[in-house]
């Protein structure tokens, strides 16, 4: 039987520090790159605040509207995001950085539709599980349709391109096509098709075979491709056990790239040291484990399959990005969930969590 209660209190704490957390840290490591590359101390800042007043505002809608709303509106969801990465490419909406067109520009107001799509492509992936939970297992009617579906989202990413992103995704809608019914196997073949596209995209942008050799032989060439790992490195061994203190990190004055974005975490080890990062660890650690209960107490399969989804999708980022950043997996690019800069990936992460808030209102008795 269903009966509405109160939300996850422990979830909705946990958000609110890692979002406090992550305005802090924009304000510690963006002033020197703000000033150098906008002439504003606080261009950084100014506009993750933005991003984080509309997040805020999307969490409550999340929160407020019935999850079951959004599988009504799933394929209409999916369908609008992936026009919106079409529009990556279309002159004066699309907006190319460093070779990557990634955003389109609608007068003042910059979006990342891949940040759109990830969620989209989630809602769409729980909804069809429910739908097919019979047919999952058989080839025809489960693991054929997916892998077009992951396909067709696939090609969006590829082109643009953002194989980190795409590989958060992949992983993510891996495991809970597995979670609804998919056969070991049939995760298997999955698994060796990505393998097989890893090395294909490796093979055609040999620059992502330089992050590879330099996860293999971090020492190797420290001034040239290792050099964001090793000053990494630096920042989060510099950092000892207690940290140099907030605001104190050497490493941000022009040595980290991007320490704003996927560097940011090198900053956190520099000043808040290896307590610092446990901590920080052990908060998307409890973030799993509330998201994993919700989603085993869900009123339905499609609460359920969308509660698991979201969990992961933000929590497989977040141990991408510190593992990379620490050297233990090969660098990838992607931003620290609630923690780097970026108003699009910090929008959609709140909003899922606001749906995941909702979906905690309702169990079964």
């Amino acid at each position: 039987m269903k009966r509405v209660h109160s939300s996850d209190f422990t979830l909705f704490v946990v958000t609110c520090i890692l979002l406090v957390v992550g305005i802090f840290m924009i304000a510690s490591a963006s002033p020197i790159i703000g000033a150098a590359r906008f002439g504003e101390v606080y261009f950084f800042l100014k506009n993750q605040l933005v991003g984080a007043g509309v997040g805020i505002a999307a969490f409550l809608a999340g929160w407020r509207i019935p999850y079951a709303f959004w599988k009504k509106t799933a394929p209409l969801m999916l369908v609008a995001s992936l026009f919106l990465m079409a529009l990556v490419f279309v002159p004066g909406i699309g907006l190319e950085l460093k070779g990557a067109a990634r955003w389109i520009e609608f007068g003042p107001v910059t979006i990342q539709p891949s940040e759109i799509t990830k969620l989209a492509f989630i809602i769409y992936i729980a909804a069809w599980l429910e739908a097919k939970q019979k047919e999952v297992k058989k080839f025809s009617t489960g693991f054929l349709p997916f892998l077009i579906m992951l396909g067709v989202v696939s090609l969006f990413f590829i082109l643009q391109p953002d194989i980190g992103t795409l590989g958060v995704l992949a992983i993510t809608a891996t495991l809970l096509f597995f979670a609804g019914g998919g056969k070991l196997a049939q995760i298997g073949v999955l698994c060796l098709i990505g393998i097989i596209g890893f090395g294909i995209i490796v093979f055609l942008q040999p620059y992502r075979l330089d992050r590879i050799m330099v996860f293999l032989r971090p020492m190797e060439d420290i001034q040239g491709i290792g050099y964001q790992l090793n000053q990494s490195l630096i920042a989060i061994g510099s950092g000892g056990f207690w940290g140099k203190g907030f605001g104190m990190s050497q490493q941000k004055f022009y040595y980290l790239p991007e320490p704003t974005g996927d560097s940011i975490f090198a900053v956190f080890g520099e000043e808040f040291g290896f307590i610092g990062n446990t901590i920080l660890i052990m908060l998307f650690l409890v973030f799993s484990w509330r998201g994993i209960r919700i989603a085993n107490r869900a009123h339905d399969f499609f609460g359920s399959y969308l509660a698991v989804g979201i969990t992961l999708l933000i929590v497989i980022q977040a141990f991408i990005n510190m593992a990379a950043i620490s050297g233990l997996v090969p660098l990838t690019g992607l931003p620290l969930s609630f923690i780097s800069y970026g108003s699009s990936a910090l929008v959609m992460n709140l909003a899922a969590v606001g749906i995941l808030m909702n979906i905690s209102k309702y169990t079964r008795a």
